[in-house]
């Protein structure tokens, strides 16, 4: 009765594995800090509202480290690989990503274009110079595509796979999707309404995977809609506002439409837009191919190595069964002789 609680038919059961996952996230996370924090003299900023690009992209970097050095160690034990929980190195940044990319730029330009149309969004020009602005635009590139590596891969990689073993996929999603809203509550300038959008974008993220069977289109749309609604458009992202950007914008008018200090990410207009893009991408890719039916159940471990076996060749002369045997009993694996379907021991 105690081993069903914690295993199944092949493996530690699912919420097991998952709780250890998180258990290790938590160790890389706090020894990543001691490095920092002793090493290189590091002291962890909260609650900022401004967004740098270096410091984004140096906390992603470790973001990524945090999350997936875990999820190999518990590979190792499962027997599993990153492309099992999402992550395959085959397609990785490739046709998926780059068309993920596209999907992003045009949900956030779509956003932006109706609600000048409603005439609460202005532009008003270039913010920066144009060697700034292609310098901010290639670091925010960067800087974005490690955010959607961190944080596709943390709720929707191995905590995805592993809780899709046990309780399904949308379950899953939906379990995933609600904590990942509520993390984004710790945003100076995030509101329930904005969290609401963050929500309804994830469980848009965790479709293409469902979909497509890895992670790569969701990474790129990730990034492109952060990087055109941050950089391009310079608008405030989950109530944080970046330095260095492309263009001039500003809102006014009614918080349900501009999203207020969240950002138009909380507007009720990107909202009816993420409902509209779950629709077109469910036409677009319309075949489940995840999880994979071979990564569901954890395979056998390797069958044990075969006993040593030493093939010895012995000219026969005078006093030939002595020979052999004194030779046979040199080693300490078995020696079988066989001739014409008969087998005896080597060395008696």
């Amino acid at each position: 009765m105690l081993k069903r609680a914690f295993f199944n038919e092949s493996e530690l059961r699912a919420g097991w594995r998952f709780a250890l996952y998180i258990l290790l996230v938590v160790a890389c996370g706090a020894g990543l800090y001691v490095v920092l924090h002793f090493l290189l003299h590091a002291h962890a900023k909260t609650g900022a509202t401004v967004l740098t690009a270096l410091r984004t992209l140096v906390n992603e970097v470790f973001l990524v480290f945090i999350f997936i050095v875990p999820a190999l160690i518990m590979g190792r034990f499962e027997r599993r690989t990153l492309g099992d929980y999402g992550l395959p190195a085959r397609g990785a940044f490739g046709r998926r990503f780059g068309e993920g990319i596209l999907w992003g730029f045009g949900l956030q330009c779509a956003a932006i274009l109706l609600l000048m149309a409603f005439g609460v969004c202005h532009i008003s020009g270039f913010a920066e110079n144009a060697a700034n602005a292609l310098k901010y635009g290639a670091l925010w590139a960067v800087a974005f595509i490690l955010v959607g590596i961190a944080e596709e891969f943390s709720f929707r990689g191995y905590s995805q796979f592993t809780l899709t073993t046990g309780m399904g996929f949308w379950p899953a999603a939906i379990l995933l999707s609600a904590a990942f809203a509520l993390l984004h509550l710790n945003n100076k300038g995030e509101t329930w309404m904005g969290a609401v959008g963050v929500f309804f974008a994830a469980m848009i993220l965790v479709l293409p995977l469902q979909r497509t069977g890895a992670l790569w289109f969701s990474i790129g749309l990730h990034a492109g809609f952060d990087w055109t609604e941050t950089y391009f458009f310079g608008v405030a992202d989950s109530g944080m506002q970046a330095h260095g950007y492309l263009l001039n914008t500003s809102f006014s008018g009614s918080k349900w439409l501009t999203g207020g200090t969240v950002g138009p990410e909380a507007s009720v207009v990107t909202l009816a837009l993420l409902a509209l893009t779950f629709v077109l991408l469910h036409i677009r890719f319309p075949n489940v191919q995840y999880p994979r039916p071979g990564a569901l159940h954890a395979p056998p471990p390797p069958p044990p190595p075969a006993p040593e076996t030493t093939q010895l060749a012995v000219r026969l002369h005078a006093r030939a069964a002595a020979v052999l045997v004194k030779e046979a009993s040199r080693f300490s694996s078995e020696v079988k002789i066989e001739k014409n379907g008969t087998e005896v021991d080597g060395k008696s």
